[in-house]
């Protein structure tokens, strides 16, 4: 088995920075378009954020949380409270995108993530809660998976961020056939950065012994683009940046069920998300005509 790149795949702990349990930012070489943060907050516990040239997703993993939020040119905060959820396999939860030069902190009791991209356009404070969030089911069969669409074009006003998160539940595959977006070419294909936060549970009604060690896979290598080779085994808090490339599959281990948070901006004119498939494995989407979904899909509370 090919060894992680110790450049582009982080094992949980590994980004620990300031309060947060990992910050991936432009202090990483090489990296320019996305970030993204994640806390774990017992009760009474804050972070905070000062204001930025970037816009933010607040999105709750674990529990319920306060945000305390200042806009770039007020004085006086605005308060927005989110709704959580008890995992990220409990369904969608609600978010809040705030614009660029906003000061924040965040209190509760849980685990919550951050997603932002560099900006100097200023956009409307967006609260999506959990009842509006866009449930897609993908793929088909053993392909089956999950979308939250909270951040994507589609759903959300931004700049640059376009953000979802995807359940896939135990023995099936997601972020498959491999893809890329490394190249911009209008209508076809965008360039994106990307980044991969991981979480993995027992999946649902099983129970394992305390030995148990959740676990998926995750596979990156190289486009025209750039060389970049990942075959790494995923747990929870682990994170995987693709800069370029072609990646996919992420595969849940039997028994186990997989989820990630997906981030991505990039310098294209247009926000927009459109991949190109690698062709030696494109033709396996036409095989999921006619094909029932995973009859486990959608995860819900």
């Amino acid at each position: 088995m090919t060894m992680p790149s110790a450049d582009w795949f982080y094992a949980q702990g590994s980004l620990e920075r300031d309060g947060w349990e990992s910050v991936v930012d432009k202090s990483i070489s090489g990296w320019r378009y996305t970030g993204i943060r994640v806390a774990a907050l017992a009760a009474g516990d804050s972070v905070s954020l000062a204001a930025e040239a970037v816009e933010r997703i607040v999105v709750p993993l674990a529990g319920s949380f306060t945000v305390r939020y200042t806009l770039a040119g007020e004085t006086e905060a605005r308060v927005q409270a989110l709704a959580g959820r008890a995992s990220v396999f409990h369904g969608p939860t609600d978010t809040l995108y705030l614009p660029t030069g906003t000061a924040l902190s965040i209190e509760g009791a849980g685990r919550v993530a951050v997603a932002e991209a560099p900006t100097d356009q200023a956009l409307p404070v967006a609260y999506i809660p959990k009842a509006d969030v866009p449930i897609e089911l993908r793929g088909a069969g053993r392909s089956s998976r999950q979308v939250h669409n909270f951040g994507t074009p589609g759903s959300l006003a931004a700049d640059r961020l376009i953000v979802c998160e995807v359940i896939t539940p135990a023995e099936n595959w997601s972020s498959y056939p491999p893809h890329k977006h490394d190249e911009y070419t209008p209508g076809v294909e965008s360039s994106l950065e990307e980044i991969y936060y991981f979480e993995t549970a027992v999946t649902r009604g099983q129970v394992a012994p305390e030995t148990a060690s959740p676990f998926g896979l995750m596979r990156t290598y190289s486009s025209e683009a750039g060389d970049i080779d990942i075959m790494a085994e995923v747990h929870t808090g682990d994170v995987a940046l693709v800069p370029f490339g072609w990646h996919g599959p992420c595969v849940a281990a039997p028994g186990y069920d997989l989820y990630y948070l997906n981030v991505m901006a990039g310098p294209d004119p247009d926000r927009s998300w459109r991949i190109s498939d690698d062709p030696a494995h494109g033709w396996i989407r036409d095989t999921w005509v006619g094909q029932k979904f995973d009859s486990r899909l959608p995860y819900t509370s």
